[in-house]
């Protein structure tokens, strides 16, 4: 386990490190390296709370707003920790811009689409282009992981001014 919990460890402070397009590089190569059965035995999903829950403080579905958008996370039933605390019950928050869940199983990734606020934020200030937009959000684990079974919101829809 504690060769598994090392790995990602130092894929992430590797990911985190480098710009959007030399974390892709730096994954695929780690995965090129790596053995397939030590990385798949690492993705052991971390288990949510009953009843846990994450939502939009503000803004509302159906909104219209105007950049920079104000966007405020909530939580019920788990704690909001930075990446990498492994404390039980508890995770970070991923914001998901006009896209689906990515893979249940696998880290979250770090695109436009997919915010990450791994430093324990709750909320933040996004500019998007003029238009309507999807938001929802997704509780991740310690290693972007999210939990079993997951703690997403609804998906609310905006439109920018």
């Amino acid at each position: 386990m504690k060769q598994r919990i090392f790995l990602h460890t130092c894929v992430i402070a590797m990911l985190a490190a480098c710009s959007n397009d030399q974390a892709e590089d730096a994954a695929a190569k780690t995965v090129k390296e790596t053995p397939v059965e030590a990385v798949n035995a690492g993705l052991q999903r971390t288990p949510s709370v009953d009843g846990a829950r994450v939502f939009f403080i503000t803004p509302n579905d159906g909104a219209t707003v105007s950049n920079p958008i104000r966007i405020d996370f909530g939580i019920e039933g788990m704690s909001v920790v930075k990446a990498g605390d492994m404390q039980a019950h508890s995770g970070h928050h991923h914001l998901l811009i006009d896209t689906g869940l990515p893979a249940l199983d696998l880290p979250i990734p770090a695109d436009a689409n997919h915010i990450h606020f791994g430093d324990g934020s709750t909320s933040t200030e996004i500019d998007l282009e003029p238009g309507e937009h999807t938001l929802q959000l997704l509780l991740g684990d310690y290693l972007h992981i999210p939990h079993e079974p997951p703690v997403a919101s609804d998906v609310i829809r905006i439109t920018v001014e």
